[in-house]
């Protein structure tokens, strides 16, 4: 049975994984295939449909790969009549162009926590485009009512919703529940996912105390090194809707791979020791 490459698409979407989708966008001369054919890789390495094999091919899955780990997309340009390593009886001379573009898993955001910054920032991930779970143990908070474009509502115990909650590695975990306690229960389960973010909110002060009292616990410090907190872009927010937006520009710039500006966060903090201010969530 024929597999539709687009229904595939939307499944690696669907279940979080990557991919990559080439396709033949500009042909001159004889090729051994037809200019839009496509053919997806996945993050497994294995391949829906084909633009005609042989060393062309192999070398367009390797840029694939390449293409889903940076998130850019690439075009590659073959001239298959003076490269004799083209020469393998499946060209028939031409050149062409394959444009390779990722394929991204929708991204997810495990909101933790369903007060003012959190409704906000509910807000602001769904028009980024991030699906959100948002999770309270709180049901008056944590309810369809306010949260009705939730891609699920847990209103439970923060330890009993962590159990029912996979994160993976396309994941965006975010900690701003109502109290010091309720942040370090979630923060536990938290770093020891595979989540692509993880942040929490509250001052350096807070955070410092958390971190040394899961150490306390036998935790290893490293794990908390790749935790955002004080969390969001230093841009001054006081408002639970400013503080929103520099949380969900921070994840976007997670999202997209913004190594500067992410830098330049840290380096801000490493010289300053700035604290945020102390926020309610």
């Amino acid at each position: 049975m024929r597999m539709d490459i687009y229904q595939e698409i939307v499944g690696l979407r669907q279940a979080g994984r990557r991919g990559a989708l080439a396709t033949i966008t500009n042909v001159r001369g004889s090729i051994p295939s037809f200019q839009t054919s496509k053919m997806l890789v996945r993050d497994d390495g294995s391949i829906v449909g084909t633009i005609g094999g042989g060393c062309v091919e192999a070398e367009v899955w390797q840029a694939a790969r390449e293409v889903m780990e940076q998130e850019k997309p690439r075009t590659l340009s073959f001239n298959l009549n003076q490269n004799p390593k083209y020469d393998t009886g499946l060209v028939c001379g031409g050149t062409l162009e394959v444009f390779i573009e990722p394929i991204l898993p929708i991204p997810v955001l495990y909101l933790f926590g369903a007060g003012h910054v959190a409704y906000n920032t509910f807000k602001v991930a769904r028009t980024a485009g991030f699906d959100v779970v948002v999770v309270d143990d709180r049901e008056s908070y944590a309810n369809r009512e306010r949260f009705p474009d939730a891609r699920d509502v847990i209103a439970d115990d923060f330890d009993q919703a962590c159990v029912r909650i996979t994160p993976n590695e396309s994941s965006f975990i975010l900690i701003v529940t109502r109290g010091h306690r309720d942040d370090m229960r979630v923060l536990r389960w938290a770093v020891n996912t595979p989540a692509r973010y993880i942040g929490m909110i509250g001052s350096r002060r807070k955070t410092i105390s958390i971190y040394k009292e899961l150490e306390n616990e036998g935790m290893a410090a490293e794990l908390f090194e790749r935790v955002n907190a004080p969390v969001g872009l230093e841009i001054g927010a006081v408002t639970p809707e400013e503080i929103a937006v520099a949380i969900v520009a921070e994840m976007i710039a997670y999202r997209r791979n913004c190594e500067s500006q992410l830098h330049h966060k840290k380096l801000l903090r490493e010289k300053t020791g700035a604290e945020a201010p102390e926020t309610k969530a």
